[in-house]
């Protein structure tokens, strides 16, 4: 058994480590409001453009009246034979399971679709999710190739995709998790699609880890591309948390004076929500095909930028939880060690009673 100094030396050991760990779960949960304040108030601009779009689609007709093609690349469905796969996990630790749940649901999905002979693009978000893949697979290859006309008076430049593998890495995003702004996340749609557009890819799935609350969440596979119904997101498949996370996210939560349920809707998300959906005969300028151009591509970032933005609060209600309960744990296991060491102490105490007692008495 230990003696006293050696338990009294981890029993600091483990107060450093609660006083870290407090202070981790404090940082969290401050982040995490602003995380969810910074959701909410991207909702009514994506609830804008919905609008704008469903106003559209119920004006218009989807296919070309004279050639009867679909108006939009992005609303075409194509038989499934490459599919691209982002997966948006956290850029750190300390969260729990988060980012090995978020890496168990993509590779089960990977494995699903490439037992039926499928092709998978991989582009993973965050340090966590680069570390999934970065040396398990081999990064995508293009072949440049370049063509000259008009007597080397002008050339043509095209990039060619050589796969070598099922599984390629296509992308990989280090530092969009740090500072999430729009138009980092169009930048990275706009190739997306760029990509669907030239049927180098046939589909587009997103794994992230879905919020609406520190108690609603769940880690989803939602189709992303082709476009079937504006507003609906089409889930594969998802992961529901269960009893004791949610009760250990309850008893974090509460703790630090945070709701465990979605906020209420606001003024803004309201008139958001009616905008739009007056029904007038709206006269357009421009023709549906290029309203469409225009709007398609855009909805399509705000979706991966909304996948991005609920990640991030989950990331964070997530390490505010784990946190709690490391704290939770260092108290007990100080509450345990501070017993043994009395014990070890009030055994030494009485030895030397004994040894004084026997002493005096053979005297």
């Amino acid at each position: 058994m230990a003696n006293v100094l050696d338990l009294r030396r981890r029993i600091r050991s483990v107060k450093n480590t609660r006083q870290i760990t407090k202070a981790m779960k404090m940082v969290s949960a401050a982040k995490l409001r602003r995380a969810q304040e910074r959701a909410m108030a991207a909702r009514p601009y994506a609830q804008m453009l919905l609008n704008v779009l469903e106003s559209l689609v119920r004006r218009t007709d989807l296919y070309n009246e004279e050639t009867g093609e679909v108006l939009h690349p992005l609303l075409v469905e194509r038989e499934e034979k490459n599919i691209l796969v982002v997966v948006i996990a956290g850029d750190k630790g300390f969260a729990g399971g988060f980012n090995a749940n978020v890496g168990k649901a993509a590779q089960k999905f990977i494995n699903a679709r490439t037992a039926k002979g499928q092709n998978i693009d991989l582009e993973p978000v965050g340090k966590k999710a680069i570390g999934f893949y970065k040396r398990k697979f081999d990064a995508a290859f293009y072949e440049k190739t370049e063509e000259h006309y008009d007597n080397d008076l002008s050339t043509h430049y095209e990039s060619i995709r050589q796969r070598k593998g099922q599984i390629e890495v296509a992308a990989e995003h280090l530092e969009l998790l740090l500072r999430t702004n729009f138009e980092d996340v169009t930048a990275m749609a706009r190739d997306i699609i760029k990509r669907y557009e030239r049927a180098e890819i046939d589909s587009v799935y997103i794994v992230y880890n879905e919020f609406k609350s520190v108690l609603q969440q769940r880690i989803v596979v939602e189709k992303l591309l082709p476009i079937r119904k504006l507003g609906e997101h089409t889930i594969e498949s998802a992961e529901e948390r269960t009893d004791e996370e949610r009760d250990a996210a309850i008893r974090a939560a509460e703790s630090e004076g945070i709701s465990v349920r979605e906020p209420d809707m606001t003024e803004f998300e309201a008139e958001a929500k009616k905008f739009g959906t007056a029904d007038v005969d709206y006269i357009f300028d421009q023709a549906p095909e290029d309203l469409f151009a225009h709007l398609l591509p855009r909805y399509v970032a705000t979706q991966l930028f909304h996948a991005l933005l609920e990640s991030t609060a989950a990331e964070h209600a997530a390490r505010m939880t784990a946190t709690d309960a490391a704290t939770k744990n260092a108290g007990d296991l100080i509450d345990s060690l501070s017993l043994t060491m009395n014990r070890v102490r009030q055994a030494a105490i009485t030895k030397e009673i004994i040894e004084i007692v026997s002493g005096a008495a053979a005297l």
